[in-house]
Order: structure tokens, then sequence, then C-alpha cells
């Protein structure tokens, strides 16, 4: 067996880092710019729910590993759950060493009027966490280490690509989306979410976009790169399939709804009342999205399918995401209702399920953020946040982003799935793909 020369230079990049490490700069050569608060600061509380809802949002990516590795055939199901697995390892190195500084770095951006709109941060702000201490963040973090709300970050980061993989499963080759997976950080995380994160950001501080928990970026974001990469990779040879394993399905929805607890509560960045409302809006947003899908799945005569009743759940919990600290408890009533609707309809499009995204991720992430999105710019609460308090203007204002972000991260994606197939073709080959890529790709099967 050879070794292609693009394991090669994977080694050869990943030996770079971990030495180039050991001869940074450390904090201490950095000198404090004023943007950190003293460690007096430090709220005990805060840490001890962040730490726990880091801890939290990283059991999502082994839990989305087993919800997709669940739905595909059983030749694939290793090579699907280690394309969510493996982006633990690949997204936190790439995080530590430039993908923080260009998402929570100084903008890089432009000045209007004096005032100026960031588009991405500057990769020398915090390369390998230099400067990331214990010292919390002004305007970022102000009452947990500023270290802290980095990794927490993390896990969004890593998470994000994950949910990519279910659009191209049972097709791709394992180094191409490697290969990919970091090009998306780069060029289409990074930038989203500096833009709606960063005080600064521009759709923050111009367009003024709620997005409390990443319905933008996370969700949105994996949407469109997922329907790109169905487009891209095209459909498989026989893209019909049973799921192979409907227990791991359900383990997966109840790892992610668990750790989500993280993702959306931990998004307070505060053991306050805020992170409450998240966590209620939270259960209650997709425990309605759950019975309202397998309730719609039986007037439309199809039957109440446990399959159904977790990819309902998931929709709810991505709906509520961009919108869970921002509505009330009753309004997530209705956010999971009608998301749950939108993206059943979307589900069985039947224009739509020519495409063939294996395990329909731009109808539940893509379409789910999207109307995340959109109620949380009906419903939110606070001085000019929403249509209901605010106006047709700031309405508007987010309706533009959310064309923007589309666009953005659809043909921004598209672009990278042309360059990565270019560098390293990315799609198997007819043999492989019909072996299975648990076989060819990894040399790994199922037992069962």
């Amino acid at each position: 067996m050879t070794v292609g020369l693009k394991w090669i230079v994977s080694f050869v990049i990943i030996t770079l880092v971990a030495v180039g490490g050991l001869f940074w700069s450390p904090i201490a050569d950095f000198p404090n710019t004023g943007d950190f608060l003293p460690e007096d600061k430090i709220v005990g509380a805060d840490v001890a729910w962040i730490l726990a809802a880091a801890g939290l949002v990283l059991l999502m990516t082994p839990g989305l590993s087993f919800f997709y590795g669940g739905m595909v055939g059983k030749k694939n199901v290793i090579s699907t759950m280690l394309q969510s697995f493996i982006a633990l390892g690949v997204i936190s190195i790439l995080w530590v060493v430039v993908g923080f500084s260009l998402s929570f770095g100084d903008s890089i951006g432009f000045t209007i009027d004096g005032e100026h709109y960031g588009i991405i941060g500057n990769p020398l702000s915090y390369p390998f966490f230099s400067r990331v201490s214990v010292l919390p963040h002004k305007a970022m973090a102000s009452t947990i280490p500023f270290i802290l709300f980095a990794l927490f970050q993390m896990k969004f980061a890593v998470i994000t690509p994950a949910l990519i993989t279910g659009s191209f499963a049972e097709r791709v080759r394992f180094i191409s989306y490697l290969l990919f997976m970091v090009l998306f950080s780069l060029c289409i995380y990074a930038p989203l979410c500096h833009m709606v994160w960063h005080p600064d950001g521009l759709l923050n501080k111009y367009f003024g976009v709620k997005d409390f928990a990443g319905g933008t970026v996370v969700h949105m974001s994996a949407g469109f790169a997922a329907l790109a990469g169905a487009l891209v990779l095209g459909n498989r040879k026989n893209p019909h399939h049973e799921p192979s394993n409907i227990p791991y399905v359900l383990l997966g929805t109840g790892m992610l709804w668990f750790g989500w607890f993280g993702f959306n509560a931990g998004s307070a960045l505060s053991a306050n009342a805020t992170a409450a409302t998240a966590f209620g809006t939270t259960t209650i947003a997709s425990a309605s999205a759950m019975m309202t899908y397998i309730f719609f799945d039986r007037i439309n005569k199809r039957k109440v399918s446990a399959l159904g009743a977790c990819i309902g759940a998931v929709v709810g919990l991505v709906a509520i995401t961009p919108g869970c600290g921002f509505v009330s408890i009753s309004e997530s009533l209705f956010i999971g209702f009608i998301s749950a609707i939108v993206s059943n309809l979307m589900v069985n499009w039947k224009a739509l399920k020519r495409i063939d995204d294996t395990l329909d991720v731009f109808a539940c992430h893509g379409v789910g953020g999207i109307m995340g999105m959109i109620l949380t710019a009906i419903f939110a609460h606070g001085e000019n946040a929403s249509l209901l308090h605010g106006g047709i203007e700031v309405f508007a204002h987010h309706m533009v982003a959310l064309i923007l972000v589309s666009l953005f991260a659809f043909f921004g994606s598209l672009v990278l799935y042309k360059i990565t197939d270019s560098l390293i073709t990315l799609r198997v080959s007819e043999d492989s793909e019909n072996e299975g890529l648990d076989l060819s790709q990894h040399g790994e099967s199922l037992k069962w």
C-alpha cells in the first residue's frame, strides 16, 4: 500500500503546527492593550456554568455522529460517524492556531462616518492562543476567563462543519473532506462568526442581527454549505437506503438535545436569568416541533416514526437557537410548531428531493436556521429588537442580512468545493462507493 503525497503533506503540517507551538511567544511577551479586566472581576458561578456548558456543547458532536450514523446504510456507518467525530481534532487545532483570531480578533473591515465595521478578525490577534489568558475580556466575556470564552466558542466551530457531512455522506473522500473542513472554517465560518458575534462585526453593529446561539453562524452556514456540497458531488449511484440503526438516531438525538442546553443557555455567558430563559425555550421549542412533526406526518398519511420524531426534535432545537434568549416560553411553542411544518414540507418536497442531500441537512438545519432567524426578527424582545418591538425597519435589516448570509454561505461554499476538488478529488470512485466507505476509506466494517 503506497502513501500518497497528500497524506505526507498532512503529516508535515501537523508536525509544523505542533513544533511551532513550542517556539511561539508566551502570553507575557504581548502587552496588555487595555482590553482585559483584572482577575478579581471573575464571577465563580459564571465560570462553573460555562465550564459545564462547554462540556455539553462538546458532547453534541459525538451525538451528531450517532444521529447521522444511524441514518445511513450499513456500509457507511463508521465513515459517517468519523466525519463528525474527526472535527473535534481538526477544528480544535485550527481554532488554537488561527481560527479564534479570525473569529474574535481585532476587526478588519471598513469605516463609515467614523464607525468601524468588521468583516473578519486579525489573524495576528491571538495566534496559538497568545494573549488568551485567565483575565476577563471587557467587551466579549467580562465575568469569565478569556480562555474559557475561547474554548466555549471552539465547540461551536467544531460542530458546524460536522453538520455539513450529512449532505454528502456515502460518497466523499475522507482526505478531501478534511481539506474542505479547514477551508470552510477559515473562509465561511470565521467571517460569519466575526460579523455576527464580535462587538464591531458588520452584521451585529450595522444590521443589528440577533443570533443568540448560532442560528445564522452555525445552522444557516452549514445548511447552505450542505446544499452546495450535494450539488457539487452529485447524486449517489444507489440513493435509496434503509437507515442502519434507528436506536443510534434516538441516542444521538438525546445527546444533541442534552448538549443543546449548553449550546443555547451557555451562550448567555453567565449563570443568570437569560440563561434560564434560553434553557426553557430550548426545551419547549424542541418538544413542540417533535410532536408537530409526527402529527403532520400522520395527517399526510405517513406513519408515526422514531426517525420523524427525532428529526422534528432537532428541527425545533435549530429553529429556537437564534432567538432562545430573546423570546418567551409561549412564543417558543409557536416557533417549534411552525418550523416543524415548514421543515417537514421541505423534506418531502419533490423538487428538493431531486438533489441528493443524503440526510436532508438543508431541509432541517438550513431551513430551520432560516425560520429561526425570521421568527427571531419578528418576536425578539427588547428595544428595537424585532418587528413587534421596533418596527418594520428592524425586521427589514434582519431580512437583508438573511439574504446576504445565504448568498455568502452558498456561493462561498461552492467555490471552496471547487478548489478542494481541483486539489484532491472530492468523490470516491464508483467501486469504492459500491463497496462502502467504511471499507474503502477506512478498512473497517460493522460486525452486527
